[in-house]
């Protein structure tokens, strides 16, 4: 922040936010005609209806997920299970 210590500082300092201010409120101006001119943007709806009943980042196929992520994992975890029956 400037500090005027004389009358000449003073009126210079005056002068000097006098032309912001009168810079500013053209900005302003054009800024405000930019504004109402311009269009707003329409929203489409999206064309896949999404369900709301079920959660929509379930994997449905369990196996092929499992064989897909987990590969020989879950074939050496897995391949035992039926000797326990």
């Amino acid at each position: 922040m400037k500090t005027a210590t004389t009358q000449s500082d003073r009126l210079a300092l005056i002068k000097e936010i006098a032309e912001r201010k009168k810079k500013m409120s053209k900005v302003r101006k054009q800024s405000a005609s930019v504004i109402s001119r311009a269009k707003p943007v329409a929203r489409k709806k999206k064309d896949i209806d999404i369900p709301k009943e079920s959660n929509i980042y379930q994997w449905t196929d369990a196996s092929k997920y499992a064989q897909e992520y987990y590969g020989e994992t879950l074939h050496y975890t897995t391949k035992y299970d039926n000797d326990w029956d």
